[in-house]
């Protein structure tokens, strides 16, 4: 397993489109599991559940852990985190 901490840069949060994209990308990753934890509560779902990410309430600011276990592992990580530095609302 890895992981990395990051923050919430997209000026909307994770709102449905934003949330919807996010899931989206996530789901062609079919060999890995991937968790995505708001770090202050310490809740964490399913990348790949849209009503599991839009039920963690993540706001611009909002810390949230990003943790990727499977094959290619490293590889997925960094996609993510590139995907969600570059998510726009």
């Amino acid at each position: 397993m890895v992981e990395k901490k990051i923050t919430i840069l997209n000026e909307t949060g994770f709102h449905a489109r934003p949330a919807s994209l996010f899931v989206a990308f996530t789901k062609k990753f079919t060999d890995a599991q991937i968790t995505i934890s708001k770090v202050e509560t310490e809740s964490s779902t399913d990348a790949k559940s849209i009503l599991g990410v839009m039920s963690l309430g993540l706001n611009k600011g909002t810390e949230v852990s990003i943790q990727v276990t499977g094959e290619n592992e490293a590889e997925i990580l960094d996609d993510v985190v590139r995907f969600l530095y570059e998510l726009k609302s």
